[in-house]
């Protein structure tokens, strides 16, 4: 921006000065040349005023007798004074004789000249030689070109100081701005004395203050639920624990299960508490695989109970995908929640990669009557539900599936099946086959063993059906 602005000043200065500068050169030669011209009058006019005042006081002589000397001193350096006159001359031609006289410099060549007329047939010429006013001219044309470039080079130190004044604002601004961007509040907004862009520093630092209180107030929640949910599953927990100790031993199986559901859903909220307040770009490389497998192990009480079943349906390896663990279970929680409320028949969850090789996919389908078409427009708005429920779970699933560069849809409405669809991981996409295998080194949360010094997010085009 300072590039620009100093070209846009600096070209109208040298506009002004051509615009300027052209006219008033030809003015100040032309005036120098008028001024000789003028000095050469006065000094005929005094010339010619001397000969009047001596015709008045009855002093006269004829123009071939008029004595030159006394006027030696109104004659310019280098300058040549000459009278011309007619007298009568019966042999001459005419019966006139031309007849000249002169005193001072005698020069050929160009010259600047004034004439006067003292009688009839008498004329006075005083004249200079052209070089001597050309080195003026010159002089003055060169004295203002000289002017010119330095109100040019001074209106140029201004287009930099100024150029300078307006575009480090402008930057500082931009880059508190991208500072907020990034997540760092902490920066001040001052003013710069541009009441435009003091405006703009104003509002900034308005949203800064908003976005700061409104972070400070979500912390507080997601520490007040944090506190409330953990003490719960605390109380949850010691009663299955008390369930272990029951002689019957179906009940004690059920307690140890109870006990490992509240274990995940504690290690899956520390895991979306620390997400929430940890770099939003950072990802870790999961197993698919792994994470479905433990979402549908976990799901096959609640299916046997209403007398259904779910299983998980490999169409090929899979390789790691660039995700978060939680968020993806969660997403597909919702699926096969809703495919166990709203649905019939067998629930498949299948794993697969598209055919670009970007793109991991996992459908859920079941064999029930699918989803009313009414409700299809709108069934991922939050509070739109067809069955009843409050309507939060497939937006959210979305929600959660697109904060990660992914995309969920419906693809069929009868029977319902949805699709998720997951970038996959940078590295394991370049060495695809060769780790197709690699799915049985993840935690029961579906987490992989990556360290945390992985490439960064990619978002890729997300295909669609």
């Amino acid at each position: 921006m300072r590039r620009r602005i100093l070209k846009m000043m600096i070209a109208s200065l040298v506009a002004m000065g051509v615009m300027f500068g052209v006219p008033m050169t030809i003015i100040t030669w032309d005036w120098f040349s008028t001024s000789a011209h003028q000095d050469l009058s006065e000094r005929l006019k005094r010339m010619s005023e001397h000969v009047l005042a001596e015709e008045a006081a009855g002093r006269a002589v004829s123009p071939h007798d008029l004595d030159l000397e006394q006027f030696r001193l109104l004659v310019p350096p280098n300058g040549r004074l000459t009278l011309t006159y007619r007298v009568r001359d019966r042999d001459a031609p005419g019966g006139y004789q031309r007849g000249i006289r002169q005193i001072g410099h005698v020069f050929d060549g160009a010259a600047v000249s004034e004439s006067v007329n003292l009688g009839r047939d008498v004329d006075l010429t005083l004249a200079i030689p052209q070089e001597d006013v050309r080195p003026t001219q010159l002089l003055a044309v060169l004295t203002l070109l000289l002017a010119i470039l330095v109100a040019v080079v001074g209106g140029a130190v201004v287009a930099v100081l100024t150029a300078r004044r307006l575009s480090e604002p402008l930057s500082d601004v931009a880059r508190r701005a991208a500072a907020m961007g990034r997540g760092d509040f902490s920066s001040d907004w001052p003013a710069y004395g541009i009441d435009e862009l003091d405006r703009v520093s104003a509002a900034l630092a308005d949203a800064n203050d908003e976005i700061v209180l409104r972070l400070e107030r979500e912390g507080e929640i997601i520490g007040d639920v944090s506190h409330q949910l953990r003490s719960r599953l605390t109380a949850i927990g010691l009663r299955l624990d008390e369930l272990t100790l029951h002689r019957d031993p179906a009940v004690v199986a059920e307690a140890e299960a109870g006990l490992a559901q509240v274990e995940r859903l504690a290690d899956e909220l520390d895991e979306m508490i620390a997400a929430s307040r940890a770099d939003p770009k950072a990802r870790v490389a999961i197993d698919v695989t792994s994470v479905v497998q433990t979402l549908v192990r976990d799901f096959e009480p609640a299916y046997r109970a209403a007398g259904r079943s779910v299983r998980m349906v490999v169409d090929e390896p899979v390789p790691h995908t660039y995700d978060r663990p939680g968020r993806l279970r969660e997403a597909l929680s919702v699926l096969v929640d809703n495919a166990l409320v709203h649905g019939g028949g067998e629930c498949v969850v299948r794993v697969g990669v598209l055919t670009s090789r970007e793109m991991v996919r996992v459908t859920v389908s079941d064999a029930g009557a699918g989803v009313p078409d009414e409700v299809v427009p709108e069934m991922f708005r939050r509070g739109v539900s067809g069955g009843g429920r409050n309507g939060l779970g497939l937006s959210l699933a979305r929600a959660l599936v697109e904060a990660d560069g992914g995309r969920l849809d419906l693809v069929s409405r009868r029977p319902a099946v949805f699709a998720v669809v997951a970038p996959l991981h940078p590295a394991s996409g370049a060495s695809y086959g060769e780790e197709s295998d690699a799915g049985g080194g993840a935690g029961a949360d579906g987490g992989a063993g990556t360290d945390g010094d992985g490439p960064t997010l990619t978002h890729v085009r997300v295909p669609h059906r």
